[in-house]
């Protein structure tokens, strides 16, 4: 076999190279895949029991990817030897590996199972299967030789031999070759082929071309066919040489053998067809190309290589005639051997793990898909409830204005109202004050305590019958105005809230009440009675008559009324004149006397003391009569003067506090209202937030689903381009 050729093993290596590359990409895609499941499913935006059911599917799969994985890694190509005891197999090994590894021999020789594979190092070693401990390769004779072997080990025993990549073309290659005991030695061949036989993907039989096909050799191979649908079988008819010492025969024999083998695999195992069969078996003498191979090695030019013959190699091995087509004819059974096993194994180790790749990545991508899907149902389901929440806080907002500015409107039509009602009644209050002063009943004593105490208990009642005046006129009405207002409101803010809230609504207060402060106390607090008796007739009565008491009062003290206390100027001449005459009868009463004496020339005596006596008698008379409920009457009188004047003072602003107090109310109400549907607002502003931020992560996962989507797809592109280059063609 020329070395510079490329090695179809190389396709093996490079799908290797492929289809663990992709499973890499895989394996991180979905990793990458089941965390975005994980994180979506904690996210609560979709439903958490499908995601927790992907989640599983995925995480099965990338527990399934990195099973494949690892047995990529460990992944090679596998040629099993088999073969009656001393047909050659170890030589033919040793001959593929240009070098004497493997123990051969006469007689029994290899009593376990050899694998030869490669290593990177420069150092050959072993190890068997109770021990990983690396032994140098001199003990192979001791540990697999039937002369020689270990008792430790049995016939099913496996041990690895580890030889340099380098010194050998074909472990460079991921390829192992496996060495067996003869079929003939044993009856355990069911546990050799469960044990060693499974993963291989080429059988040799290597064969002894100075017999015949032996039953133990196809009972074997029986066993395999049963197990393993249609190996891949090759028959080497070894120690062809000696067909040399009759070649009259040669090809009668050569005939003869290639009729069975043909049989045996077309007729009874029926792995390959009659026309292919004969491609598969091959005549050489391994111990001729071991020798010459490891003469070339060595530098020394390959014995027979001129067509000499009788010549004797650096092992003393004699090369026959005819040696050049023998070892064509073991180059052809390597190439072909390289050939088909690049193309079995490739199919037998990967194609069902391509096919697995392919379900995990179309399994991910339903998944994605289904997660896209989902994601975009919701995510349009939460756009239409965003909306419409939008559109229910722009209402909201623009009623609560509307209904503000109504509810105002009322509240000032109402305070307006309330305060005509209550100016009207203590209008009509005040002019009805002398018959709740009259109603008034209690003793009356001039003296200074009890005129006190009189006076106390009178503006009390006075005050308490007032204020139950004003009360029942005004306060039933004005309460029925505010439970209409604050129903109204009630019913205008009722459907700007959400159910729950609008059963927690309050009723129409009922605990309202309309209190009327007169301060009638602090009023006639200035109030100063004058109950001292005063004749009708007198001059202070008379002025008193004409031009009022605190004009009159003001006369007779020489006193100049105030502007702004002043009626008129009318009364301003009055009361200069009657100053005037004040003053002048102080300075001059003798003057009086003279004015007497005048009248009395005038008309006489008689009339003049007719009208004295009685003047003298009307005074006498109120004199006598001046009682205590006299001075009693005069009291009310007088304090229902002073009342009413203060009382006229004070209606408008005891009418705007109670205007002011329903104002008060009703704006209370009108806040509290406003507060739930602030709060109300407040909530559909929250969820609005809320439902923006899910449709931000919605759109994220559908972003990142896609990109999952796309992932895949590059993936399932690079496994079509792995089974076009790889599969498809074999």
């Amino acid at each position: 076999m020329d070395d510079e050729d490329p090695s179809p093993l190389r396709r093996f290596v490079e799908a290797k190279r492929s289809i663990t590359s992709i499973f890499d990409q895989l394996l991180d895609f979905v990793k990458d895949g089941s965390a975005f499941v994980d994180e979506a499913g904690r996210s609560d935006d979709l439903d958490p029991a499908a995601l927790e059911q992907q989640s599983v599917e995925v995480r099965s799969c990338v527990s399934k990817l990195r099973t494949i994985r690892d047995v990529l890694l460990r992944r090679h190509m596998k040629v099993a030897f088999f073969g009656r005891t001393s047909n050659g197999k170890s030589t033919v090994i040793n001959a593929m590996l240009r070098e004497r590894v493997l123990p051969s021999g006469i007689g029994h020789t290899t009593n376990c199972f050899l694998s030869v594979e490669g290593t990177d190092g420069d150092q050959a070693y072993l190890h068997t299967e109770a021990s990983p401990e690396r032994r140098s390769l001199t003990t192979v004779n001791q540990l697999a030789h039937a002369l020689h072997m270990d008792p430790t080990l049995e016939s099913g025993s496996l041990v690895r031999v580890f030889w340099p990549q380098s010194c050998c073309a074909l472990l460079r290659d991921h390829l192992v070759l496996m060495d067996s005991p003869g079929t003939d030695v044993t009856l355990e061949l069911d546990s050799w082929i469960d044990k060693f036989c499974l993963d291989a993907d080429v059988f040799v039989l290597v064969g002894n071309a100075e017999s015949t096909l032996m039953n133990t050799e196809k009972l074997f191979f029986h066993k395999v066919s049963e197990r393993i649908s249609k190996p891949n079988i090759f028959i080497l008819l070894n120690r062809w040489d000696a067909s040399v010492s009759e070649p009259e025969y040669m090809e009668k024999v050569r005939k003869q053998h290639v009729d069975r083998c043909v049989s045996f695999l077309s007729d009874e195992l029926r792995t390959l067809a009659v026309d292919e069969a004969p491609g598969r078996i091959f005549f050489v003498s391994a111990r001729e190309v071991l020798s010459s191979r490891m003469q070339r090695a060595q530098g020394m030019p390959e014995t027979g290589e001129t067509g000499e013959t009788g010549e004797t190699g650096e092992t003393g091995g004699a090369l026959a005639e005819g040696f050049q087509d023998r070892l064509r004819e073991f180059q052809r059974f390597e190439r072909t051997l390289e050939e088909v096993i690049s193309q079995s194994a490739v199919k037998t180790k990967f194609e069902q793990h391509a096919v697995t790749a392919r379900q995990v990545s179309q399994l991910v991508t339903a998944v994605m898909d289904d997660i896209n899907i989902a994601s975009a149902d919701r995510k349009i389901c939460c756009l239409e409830e965003r909306e419409e929440r939008r559109d229910r806080l722009d209402f909201v907002r623009g009623q609560i204005h509307h209904l503000r500015d109504d509810v105002r409107d009322k509240i000032k039509t109402l305070s307006e109202d309330v305060s005509a009602k209550v100016t009207s009644a203590l209008s009509d209050q005040t002019c009805s004050l002398p018959v709740l002063v009259e109603e008034f009943r209690c003793d009356f004593s001039p003296t200074h305590e009890n005129l006190q105490i009189y006076k106390t208990k009178l503006l009390q009642h006075v005050d308490e019958r007032l204020v139950g005046c004003l009360a029942h006129r005004c306060s039933a009405g004005v309460l029925r105005d505010i439970r209409d207002a604050q129903r109204h409101m009630i019913d205008g803010v009722r459907p700007l809230l959400s159910p729950s809230v609008q059963e927690q609504l309050f009723a129409p207060s009922s605990c309202f009440e309309l209190t009327y402060d007169l301060g009638l106390a602090v009023l006639c607090a200035d109030f100063q009675e004058n109950i001292e008796f005063q004749f009708s007739l007198g001059w202070t009565a008379l002025v008193s008559r004409f031009i009022g008491a605190a004009n009159a009062k003001r006369a007779l003290s020489g006193g100049e009324p105030r502007p702004q206390e002043a009626s008129g100027f009318k009364d301003e001449v009055v009361v200069s004149i009657a100053t005037g005459l004040a003053s002048v009868t102080s300075r001059a009463s003798m003057t009086v006397l003279v004015i007497g004496g005048v009248v009395w020339r005038c008309v006489g005596w008689r009339p003049l003391g007719v009208s004295l006596s009685l003047y003298g008698l009307l005074y006498l008379y109120e004199k006598l009569t001046w009682t205590d409920a006299s001075r009693e009457r005069v009291l009310k009188q007088q304090f229902v003067e002073h009342a009413a004047r203060r009382l006229r003072t004070v209606i408008p602003v005891t009418s705007s506090a109670c205007s002011q107090q329903v104002c008060k109310e009703l704006m209370a109400t009108l806040g509290r209202l406003s507060e739930r549907v602030e709060r109300s607002s407040a909530q559909l502003e929250g969820h609005v937030r809320q439902l923006s931020l899910r449709i931000q992560r919605l759109e994220n996962i559908q972003r990142r689903s896609k990109a999952f989507r796309n992932r895949a797809t590059e993936l399932e592109t690079q496994l079509d381009s792995f089974s076009a280059r790889f599969l498809t063609g074999n």
